[in-house]
């Protein structure tokens, strides 16, 4: 029966025709000559082939001895990376975490999940910027950006978390001195308040297979989804909100819900990050977090 080849053998044959010598790969591994000259003598043995022909000159690799250099140094690549996977994985996150997310998404969640991670870690010290800006986070260096929309092509690597719903909301003061909405046509009749943060106000509201477009002037538009719930809570009109925003106002009275089941198409969030073959403890941990806490904190209301 033939024996098998371990790791270490393999190691010993790869340094050796890496350096070139039996001398240059034993001071790469850190032991002497005649021992890497026994390990590749006894492999060859096992395999029944010659994998280098020697002189007291010179070292040359057969060509079986160079297809299973090949073959070996793929087979070690494989097991490195493994074990790094493992590690990645086990390993304590510590270090500094850099975050990003948009203003009022990270305002009303990410400092959730932040303070979470945190408590969880206390190895882990974090910087968080909340901008509305696209953030390079190649360049500024960044490890996650929180990001909500559909994601621009790029280099970057990307984990979906979920998605926003939305739904349409108005105060039951605005409610009870207006006309009553029962069709999409009705919102016509009332003032609205709409975000528009490029300035083009607009609805298109989805229900299953229908979609009906609102474009009449708002009463009021704003570029902050905060400032907008803020006006329809003192009465000024009907709003389309994210359902994790508006739940709390529903739940105590604030705010009622308008033509159930009628608003914009989903928006998926992710968490994005530097394309890396592995991520580094800390930014892997986030990201899970990030991932079960969106389930509880944003998909789960309302």
């Amino acid at each position: 029966m033939t024996t098998t080849v371990d790791f270490l053998e393999m190691q010993a044959f790869i340094a050796v025709v890496t350096e070139g010598s039996f001398t240059a790969a034993a001071e790469r591994l850190e032991t002497d000559k005649a021992r890497v000259s026994r390990i590749v003598r006894r492999m060859e043995e096992k395999l029944g082939a010659r994998l280098l022909n020697r002189s007291t000159r010179h070292l040359s690799v057969t060509e079986v001895g160079r297809d299973y250099f090949e073959r070996a140094s793929s087979i070690l690549a494989a097991a490195e990376a493994a074990e790094s996977a493992v590690a990645q994985r086990t390993q304590e996150p510590k270090g500094r975490l850099k975050i990003t997310a948009g203003a009022e998404f990270g305002t009303m969640r990410v400092d959730g999940w932040i303070a979470a991670f945190l408590h969880k870690w206390p190895k882990v010290t974090v910087e968080a910027e909340y901008t509305n800006r696209l953030v390079d986070i190649i360049h500024e260096g960044v490890d996650v950006a929180i990001r909500i929309g559909p994601l621009q092509d790029s280099e970057l690597s990307a984990r979906r978390l979920g998605e926003l719903t939305y739904g349409l909301y108005a105060s039951p003061e605005y409610l009870r001195g207006a006309a009553r909405v029962l069709t999409v046509e009705d919102l016509k009749r009332h003032d609205l308040i709409m975000h528009a943060p490029r300035g083009r106000p607009g609805w298109t509201l989805v229900n299953g297979e229908e979609a009906e477009k609102v474009w009449q002037a708002p009463r009021c538009a704003l570029n902050n989804t905060v400032a907008a719930m803020n006006l329809a809570l003192s009465g000024l009109g009907i709003v389309q909100l994210p359902r994790y925003m508006a739940e709390r106002h529903v739940a105590e009275g604030g705010l009622a819900v308008v033509l159930p089941g009628w608003a914009r198409i989903p928006v998926p969030i992710h968490a994005v990050f530097a394309s890396t073959r592995y991520m580094d403890p800390k930014v892997r941990g986030f990201v899970d977090l990030c991932r079960d806490h969106f389930t509880s904190d944003v998909q789960g209301s309302g």
